[in-house]
C-alpha cells in the first residue's frame, strides 16, 4: 500500500504536549568519522565478455534522506516509486569510465543529481553495454520523471541514451538477441492512463478464507497486497510492453499485447521468446513471484507457439518446498538451439517427506509440440543448472538440506543414454573444502554460460585455509574430471579473480584481479598466469589513493581460540590507531550467529588478514577511531548433527562462544575484560538481546534491525525448521522477548521504519521497547525514518553512528568504578 503522510487536525493540537516518543533532530558523529565517510567510494566493475573493456561503475556512497522520502508504493513484496515507474530507491550508479584492459581511456559518463544509472548487461561480443537511465522528480521541474534505456557502445567509446523516457524496468530484460544488434525490453503501455485512485469511502470489507482445509504455511512476507485497491496498482505500474531495440537507433518494434510479464528470455537460435506472464488471481499471502503464471514460447511476432504450462497460485508450499508441478523454465544455452528444460518435484514439493529421489530435470524441442524426455533425476533438490559454453553439456546441482550437501553432475543431453557423472561433491559448510566456482562467460546466443579453454573449466574460489583466505584459480579438465591449480595468492597482501580476460591453451591464462593489503586499497591488475610451471606476472591499470588515509594505523589480525567445548573459534581483531603495546581498550564484540553439522567445520577461518581496511556506511568498526578494541565476525557457531533441533542449545553456545571470544582479547593484553559492548545487525541483534538477557559478559548492547519475538515468524526463522506449534518450548526460550524482565544491562535499538526484510518488522522492536522500559530496564529506540533493513541515507548513516558512539561511551567506556 501507498504511505500516507497526513496529519489530523487534533494531532496538530496534541503536538504541543510533552510526550516520551518524540522525533529528534538528525545528529552528526565525531568529526574524524565524518571525513571517513565522505570520501569517495571506490568503484565496481564490469568486464566485456571480449575481455579487452572494463567498466568502472561510480557509486553513490551516501545518497540524501530526500531520496528516501519519495513516494512508494508496496506492491506484491516489490517497492515501486509511481512517479518513475522503477524500483524505489536511492540511485546506486552515479557514472561510468571504459578502460582498456592495456590501461588506454576509451570514454566516461556522469548524471546530474536527479538521475541514475544501472548495472550494465553486455552483448555477447563486448562491444555493446545496456543500462537503465532513471530520472526521478527530485528538483525537476522542466523534466518529467521515467526510465530509459542507455547503451554503451564500446567501439566508439560513447553512452547515449538511446530511447524515450517509457520504459518499464519492473518488467523482464533487457535481454540481448543473438549477434548483439538488438535486445528485448519492456516498456510503458501507450496511452496507460492514470493510476487508479483510492476511493475514500470503503466498499466493503477486506475477506481472505481456507475453505478447503488444507494447510498454507507461508513465511512472514512483506509487502504485500493489502486489498483490491492493491490488485489495481500492481497491474497498473506492472503492466508493460514487450519490443525488441535496436541498440544503435533506438527505434523499437512492439511484439505482443500488454501484459503482467515476468520474462521474456531469446532463444539461443533468435527465433524464440520464452515468456511467463502472471495472471489472476493475485494473494494477500505471497509474493507476485507464487501468483498464478502462464509458461509460453512466441515468436518474434508475438504469436503464441506453444503452452508450456500453467502454473497455479503457490499459497500452500511447504516451508522450504517447491511447487509440485513444471518450474525452473529456462532455455537450453547451447549455441543455435531451441530446447526448454525445467524441473518437476518427485516428492510432493515436501523436504519432509521420504523420498530416494526429489526431483526431475525434462527437456523439450522446437517446435514444442511433442513430448519431453527425462535428462536426469536428482536424489535430493535441484539448485542450478548451468550450460557449457560450447558442448551440448550442461553441470547440474543438487542439495542435500539436511546434510547441507552439494553434488553436482555433468551431463551431456545429447547423449541420453550416458549417466551424468559426478565433478563436485562436498559439504556446503567445508570452507576449506570449497572445490571453487566455474568462470561463465556469454556465448554467442546472448546466454551466460560456463566458460570452457581447451577442454577445462577455470575455476575460481576463495582458498579458505587455517591461515585465513587465499584465492586460487584451478583448471578443471572434463576429460578426467580432475582439477590442477593454476595460481594461488601468496604473500602478504590479498589478491582475487575477478574475471576471465584471455587464454592461448597450453600456454597461459589471462584474467582481471583486484589487489588489496591492509594499508593498500584495491587496485585492478591484468595478471598473467602460465598454463603449466613457470611465474606469473601482473601489470596494474589502476592506481587508486587511500582514501581515508586516517586508517593507516589501524592494527588488524586474525586470531583462533578455543570454546570450551573444544570448538574452534575466529574472529579479526582490530585495535584502535593509536594503539601502543601495553595499552588495554575497551571491548566490543560484534558477531552474526550461524548453525553447523560438524563442529570441525564450524571451527574452520574464515576471513582475510591481508585485506584493506576500509569502512563505510553504518559499519561498527567507526567504533575504532573512538579508542575501541574490536572483535569482528567473531564466531558464534551453532553445531548440532540434527539440523531439526539445533538450536535447542542455541542460548547455551552463544553463550559459550561470547566468552571465548573476551577470555581470549583479555589473554592478548588488549582489552578490558569488565568494559565490553556487544552488537548485531539483523540475527546479530537477535544474539545480543539473547546475550543480555542470559548472560552478564556485557555492559551493554546495540541491537540493529533485529526480531525479538519468535511467536511473529511461526512458520520457523532462519535455520529453524520446525514450526512454533511444534517446538514452542524452543521458540519461548529463543525470544528474547520473553525474557525482557531479564535484560538488566542498557540495550540499544535502532530500526528502519520501512523494514522489509522477511520477519524483521519494525513492531519487533517497538514492542521489545516497551517490555524492556515496563520492567524498568534501561533502554533507548531509535526509529529511522525512510530506512529498511539496512540504512542507506547520509542523515540515517550519521545519526545511527552517532547513537552508537554515544551509547557505547556512556555505558561501556567509562571505567568500571564509575
Amino acid at each position: 500500500m501507498q504511505r500516507v503522510r497526513r496529519i489530523a487536525p487534533w494531532v496538530a493540537g496534541c503536538l504541543l504536549v510533552p510526550v516520551a516518543k518524540a522525533q529528534e533532530p538528525y545528529r552528526q558523529p565525531p568529526e574524524e568519522i565524518v571525513r571517513i565517510l565522505e570520501a569517495p567510494p571506490l568503484p565496481w566493475v564490469s568486464v566485456s565478455p571480449a575481455g579487452n573493456v572494463v567498466l568502472f561503475l561510480e557509486r553513490e556512497s551516501l545518497p540524501p534522506i530526500s531520496a528516501m522520502a519519495q513516494p512508494m508504493l508496496r506492491l506484491a513484496g516489490q517497492r515501486v516509486n509511481p512517479a518513475t515507474n522503477g524500483r524505489f530507491g536511492p540511485r546506486y550508479l552515479i557514472g561510468m569510465r571504459a578502460k582498456g584492459t592495456d590501461g588506454s581511456e576509451i570514454g566516461e559518463v556522469s548524471v546530474p543529481a536527479e538521475t541514475g544509472l544501472g548495472f550494465p548487461s553486455w552483448s555477447a561480443d563486448g562491444q555493446r553495454a545496456v543500462y537503465s537511465v532513471t530520472r526521478d522528480a527530485t528538483g525537476n521541474t522542466e523534466k518529467s520523471a521515467g526510465v530509459a534505456w542507455g547503451v554503451f557502445d564500446a567501439t566508439r567509446g560513447n553512452f547515449s541514451v538511446i530511447t524515450d523516457y517509457q520504459a518499464n524496468p519492473l518488467g523482464p530484460g533487457p535481454h540481448w538477441m543473438p549477434g548483439g544488434s538488438s535486445f528485448v525490453a519492456t516498456f510503458l503501455v501507450k496511452d496507460r492512463g492514470e493510476a487508479p485512485a483510492r476511493s475514500a469511502i470503503p466498499t466493503g470489507p477486506i475477506v481472505q478464507e481456507n475453505l478447503g482445509g488444507k494447510p498454507a504455511p507461508v513465511r512472514t512476507y512483506q509487502d504485500l497486497l493489502q486489498d483490491s485497491h492493491d490488485e489495481l496498482l500492481f497491474e497498473h505500474h506492472f503492466t508493460s510492453q514487450i519490443a525488441l531495440v535496436d541498440a544503435a537507433s533506438g527505434e523499437r518494434r512492439e511484439i505482443a499485447p500488454a501484459g503482467l510479464y515476468v520474462e521474456a528470455k531469446p532463444s539461443p537460435d533468435g527465433r524464440y521468446l520464452l515468456v511467463e506472464r502472471i495472471q489472476r488471481p493475485f494473494s494477500f499471502l505471497v509474493p507476485w513471484y507464487r501468483f498464478p503464471m502462464s509458461v509460453e514460447v512466441w515468436d518474434l511476432e508475438g504469436n503464441v507457439v506453444a503452452t508450456i504450462a500453467q502454473l497455479p497460485l503457490a499459497e500452500r508450499v511447504p516451508i522450504q518446498g517447491v511447487i509440485t508441478g513444471p518450474r525452473n523454465h529456462q532455455w537450453r544455452a547451447t549455441q543455435g538451439t531451441a530446447e526448454i528444460v525445467w524441473v518437476e518435484a518427485l516428492d510432493g514439493g515436501d523436504p519432509r517427506t521420504e523420498a530416494s529421489e526429489r526431483d526431475r530435470v525434462m527437456l523439450l524441442s522446437s517446435p514444442f509440440n511433442g513430448e519431453p524426455r527425462e535428462v536426469l533425476r536428482l536424489e535430493d533438490r535441484y539448485r542450478q543448472g548451468r550450460w557449457l559454453a560450447g558442448t551440448s553439456q550442461v553441470l547440474i546441482k543438487e542439495y542435500d538440506r539436511d546434510e547441507r550437501w552439494s553434488r553436482s553432475w555433468l551431463v551431456d543431453v545429447d547423449q541420453p543414454d550416458q549417466p551424468g557423472r559426478l565433478v563436485f561433491d562436498h559439504s556446503v559448510q567445508d570452507a576449506y573444502g570449497d572445490p571453487g566456482s566455474p568462470m561463465t562467460t556469454t556465448n554467442p546466443g546472448g546466454h551466460t554460460v560456463l566458460r570452457v579453454v581447451d577442454g577445462h573449466l577455470l575455476l575460481e574460489g576463495r582458498g579458505a585455509s587455517p591461515e585465513g583466505d587465499r584465492p586460487f584459480l584451478d583448471l578443471l579438465s572434463l576429460d578426467s574430471l580432475e582439477a590442477r591449480r593454476l595460481w594461488r595468492n601468496a604473500g602478504e597482501e590479498y589478491e582475487s579473480s575477478v574475471d576471465f580476460l584471455a587464454a592461448s591453451p597450453g600456454e597461459s591464462v589471462t584474467v582481471l584481479t583486484k589487489r588489496e593489503t591492509p594499508t593498500q586499497p584495491p587496485n585492478y591488475y591484468v595478471r598473467n598466469v602460465p598454463w603449466t610451471d613457470g611465474e606469473s606476472s601482473r601489470s596494474a591499470i589502476t592506481d587508486f589513493a587511500h582514501p581515508a588515509p586516517e586508517l593507516l594505523d589501524i592494527n588488524k589480525e586474525l586470531i583462533t581460540y578455543p570454546r570450551e567445548d573444544g570448538v574452534d573459534l575466529s574472529a579479526t581483531l582490530y585495535l584502535p590507531p593509536d594503539h601502543q603495546e601495553g595499552d588495554v581498550h575497551p571491548l566490543l564484540v560484534w558477531a552474526y550467529p550461524r548453525e553447523f553439522n560438524d563442529p570441525a567445520m564450524a571451527g574452520q577461518v574464515r576471513g582475510s588478514p591481508w585485506k584493506f581496511t576500509l569502512f563505510g556506511g553504518s559499519s561498527h568498526l567507526f567504533l575504532l577511531t573512538q579508542g575501541y578494541a574490536i572483535l569482528d565476525g567473531a564466531t558464534m557457531p551453532v553445531v548440532g548433527d540434527d539440523p531439526e533441533t539445533v538450536n535447542d542449545t542455541f542460548l547455551d553456545q552463544i553463550v559459550a562462544s561470547a566468552a571465548a571470544a573476551i577470555q581470549e582479547a583479555v589473554r592478548r593484553g588488549v582489552a578490558d575484560g569488565e568494559r565490553v559492548g556487544v552488537g548485531g545487525h539483523s540475527y546479530g541483534a537477535f544474539m545480543t538481546a539473547n546475550l543480555l538477557a542470559h548472560c552478564d559478559l556485557f555492559r551493554a548492547g546495540v541491537a540493529r534491525s533485529g526480531a525479538y519475538n519468535r511467536s511473529l515468524t511461526p512458520f520457523g526463522f532462519q535455520a529453524e525448521r520446525r514450526t512454533f506449534w511444534e517446538a514452542p518450548e524452543t521458540y519461548f526460550r529463543l525470544s528474547p522477548f520473553m525474557h525482557a524482565h531479564k535484560i538488566n544491562e542498557p540495550m540499544l535499538m535502532i530500526h528502519g521504519t520501512e523494514d522489509n526484510n522477511s520477519g524483521t518488522f519494525p513492531i519487533q522492536s517497538e514492542r521489545m521497547y516497551h517490555a524492556i522500559k515496563g520492567h524498568g530496564g534501561i533502554t533507548r529506540l531509535v526509529m529511522l525514518p525512510e530506512e529498511s533493513h539496512g540504512y542507506r541515507a547520509r542523515e540515517s548513516v550519521m545519526h545511527t553512528l552517532a547513537e552508537m558512539v554515544d551509547w557505547f561511551d556512556r555505558w561501556v567506556k567509562a571505567p568500571a568504578s564509575e
